[in-house]
């Protein structure tokens, strides 16, 4: 079944809590899709998990582009999120129209995601026909600012800052928000205040969705953030694998007649 926006809608009317995941490539697309994972989100994590950035603010929209159109065009049933850099909305509306566009253009995908309440703009994009998932909480590209990764929402002035970011951000007409790093309880009272769906990542499990960075999810990472779950150490299967070659075309044990012709 295709997953749409009115589709995330209906599993939280319906009490029914739905996985997503990042995406980068097209191979994971396909696999993530095939298992069932319902948002794709081509992050801006790309950066740091792709292209060796220390965080997520360097990558621009030029590089998020092609990331994004391997995802959508590997992905048949998932709904494909492709995330905004920092940099290319946050001057004005017309800004994060231009890169909306471009980003629904130029990949296919069905959406994007900026962070923070930029409610000019989100009531911008939505009103131009380009849906939009809300971030709030901790929000990556505001590391510097926020100095360092931290919980966010911890005091009731924080919470209650959060709590209505998030009210304002689905008064613009956002179809989804991300929890990042707040506390459970906040989170789970978010949800309940909300009639759009949240999606955490360090936020318990309150909200009507789960997102993870798919390399923490795979142990791909050297190091996962604590909220993490590894469900597969995919960087010493590879890396098994790799010295298995290395050892058997040292040897010359590699190939044999079997991979020769």
């Amino acid at each position: 079944m295709k997953i749409r926006t009115g589709t995330l809608a209906e599993h939280k009317a319906q009490g029914k809590k739905f996985a997503c995941l990042t995406s980068y490539d097209n191979q994971t697309a396909q696999i993530f899709d095939e298992a069932g994972v319902a948002v794709l989100l081509v992050g801006d994590s790309a950066s740091n998990a792709v292209l060796g950035n220390r965080d997520t603010v360097p990558i621009t929209l030029a590089e998020m582009i092609p990331f994004g159109r391997a995802v959508a065009s590997g992905a048949k049933n998932a709904l494909v999120v492709l995330d905004l850099p920092f940099g290319s909305y946050e001057v004005s509306s017309a800004q994060a129209l231009e890169s909306g566009f471009m980003a629904m253009k130029q990949t296919g995908c069905a959406a994007v995601k900026l962070e923070g309440a930029k409610l000019e703009q989100i009531r911008a994009l939505v009103d131009a026909g380009i849906p939009v998932m809300g971030h709030v909480g901790f929000t990556p590209q505001s590391v510097n600012a926020l100095s360092g990764y931290k919980v966010q929402g911890r005091d009731e002035q924080g919470a209650a800052r959060i709590m209505q970011e998030c009210k304002d951000i689905e008064a613009a007409g956002a179809f989804a928000i991300v929890l990042e790093m707040v506390p459970s309880e906040l989170a789970s009272e978010i949800t309940e205040a909300l009639s759009i769906p949240t999606i955490g990542i360090g936020a318990g499990n309150g909200c009507d969705g789960q997102i993870l960075v798919w390399t923490d999810f795979a142990g791909l990472d050297a190091r996962s953030p604590g909220f993490s779950k590894q469900y597969v150490n995919l960087r010493k299967l590879l890396s098994d694998a790799a010295s298995d070659y290395v050892a058997e075309v040292s040897a010359g044990e590699f190939p044999t007649k079997q991979q020769s012709f």
